[in-house]
């Protein structure tokens, strides 16, 4: 029987599921033309889920069968619930203003988040692939919400249809272990494959390679990262910004507890074929990012490249990888989110303005947003003393610890190259002539707040990352 105390472990879960019902309980009764402040439930679902998260830290008892609130899985359920609260902070006046359907916007945002939280905390696979299916089909619906948008609807048919795939081959991984261990425990199943004759099954590696690409494709690593440009393109700003963010932070924290952790004893096997997959991951999400004039393709060859970054501390497979993987979550969280708000704020319903010459001469219209969007795009680019470059010095000096030169080196050249295209955009905004572009118009109060708030950290981050980090190697170590 299942302890009162035992629910305590899906409370942050349950703050959001709450806002999420009552986002769609609001939608439903008020009247045509009434506005309610939806987006205000979904602040304090977010917020709820942030604060229960820091209280159930170092509580190692909050379990609810396989779900368990350790200290990793809250440490990526407080990365999550920051996303969707700037999220929240952001949209209301990009969703009045492209007419966007108020209620299943800000429900489902708060249920894909909901879906999220459960995989960064649950110990089981099958309750892992219903987490990512939750998830999955309500950002399925965000990338198309724009019903009267071709491109949206594009970028939603070859997310779905590809992503339906990627559930085919979790589903076929979970058969496979099953099979070989009897369990979908990760416990079970790494206590089977440390001792004994599945450890020497080719079944074994079957079902590490079917997980491997299930959540390769939800991470966006090559080769699995074709639905990537046509999805955040079609996407509404805002929406691309929450799935490129939130959703990494969940697939990552399900790609440490499945194969860093559940299939740790075949280390051996897998280092080396995510060795390849992070450099080519890097090497193509920079390559192709530099020829984009398209500012969200950019950005979205861009969350490639960083999903290549975030490998080479799985690949590392030390302490200081560990916990630079979970450091560089947040903060390309934070980071790249604010990106995509930028380019909500700038945008209009008839013109997304997300060219790269749309934002020539910014800073003399709008001084406070083209100064944000340079902070973060030159901490995408890993410029000190912005957190970016704290979160790739971390990655890369874990690479040399472990013995992975060569790794260490394809990211320092890339990140060298992306300097350029990040450049390329604040050079734009501060010297190039700003005839006939685009104008932001006037900023919402909180989405201002928002944009002061992701600056603050972004400094803070990059000047005093020592507690940060100290926070994410307890929180990681609770699982190895």
């Amino acid at each position: 029987m299942m302890s009162f105390q035992s629910l305590t472990a899906i409370v942050p879960i349950l703050c959001v599921v709450a806002a999420g019902l009552a986002a769609m309980l609001a939608e439903a009764l008020r009247d045509r033309g009434e506005r309610l402040p939806i987006a205000g439930l979904g602040i304090i679902g977010f917020a709820g889920a942030a604060v229960t998260a820091g209280l159930l830290w170092n509580r190692h008892e909050a379990s609810f069968g396989v779900v368990v609130a350790d200290n990793f899985g809250l440490f990526v359920t407080f990365v999550i619930a920051a996303i969707g609260l700037l999220t929240m902070m952001y949209s209301p006046a990009v969703v009045e203003r492209d007419g966007l359907p108020e209620g299943e916007y800000y429900a489902l945002t708060l249920f894909a988040a909901a879906g999220m939280m459960l995989m960064a905390i649950a110990t089981d696979l099958v309750v892992l692939f219903l987490a990512l299916e939750v998830f999955s089909l309500a950002v399925y619906v965000l990338t198309g919400i724009r019903r009267d948008s071709a491109a949206g609807t594009e970028g939603a048919f070859k997310y779905f249809l590809l992503g339906s795939f990627s559930s085919a081959f979790f589903v076929y991984g979970i058969a496979f272990i099953y099979g070989l261990t009897g369990s979908t425990r990760l416990d079970r199943i790494s206590a089977a494959l440390a001792s004994g004759p599945a450890a020497e099954s080719v079944f074994a590696l079957v079902a590490l390679g079917l997980l491997i690409v299930s959540l390769g494709f939800k991470v966006s690593a090559v080769p699995f990262h074709m639905w990537t440009p046509d999805a955040y393109q079609g996407a509404p700003a805002i929406v691309a910004g929450f799935m490129s963010t939130a959703v990494k932070a969940a697939a990552f924290a399900a790609f440490v507890r499945v194969v860093a952790a559940a299939f740790a004893p075949l280390s051996a096997d897998w280092i080396p074929v995510l060795w390849v997959v992070s450099a080519a991951t890097m090497i193509l999400g920079t390559v192709v990012a530099v020829v984009q004039t398209n500012l969200k393709r950019m950005l979205a060859y861009s969350s490639i490249a960083h999903a290549g970054y975030l490998l080479v501390g799985l690949v590392a497979a030390n302490p200081v990888g560990k916990a630079a993987l979970l450091f560089y979550l947040l903060v390309y969280g934070l980071v790249n989110l604010g990106a995509f708000a930028a380019i909500a704020l700038v945008g209009t319903k008839d013109e997304p303005h997300d060219e790269i010459g749309d934002y020539a001469g910014l800073w003399n219209r709008q001084p406070a947003l083209a100064a944000a969007l340079a902070v973060f795009l030159l901490s995408l680019g890993g410029l000190p003393p912005m957190a970016g470059f704290v979160g790739k010095w971390y990655v890369f000096s874990a690479a040399v610890r472990s013995g992975n030169y060569g790794l260490a080196i394809i990211g320092v050249l890339t990140s060298v190259v992306a300097v350029f295209f990040y450049l390329r955009i604040v050079v734009s905004m501060y010297m190039a002539d700003s005839e006939g572009a685009a104008d932001a118009g006037r900023l919402p109060r909180a989405a201002v707040a928002a944009l002061v708030i992701t600056v603050l950290l972004t400094f803070y981050l990059g000047i005093l990352p020592g507690r940060v980090i100290d926070l994410a190697a307890a929180s990681i170590s609770t699982i190895f």
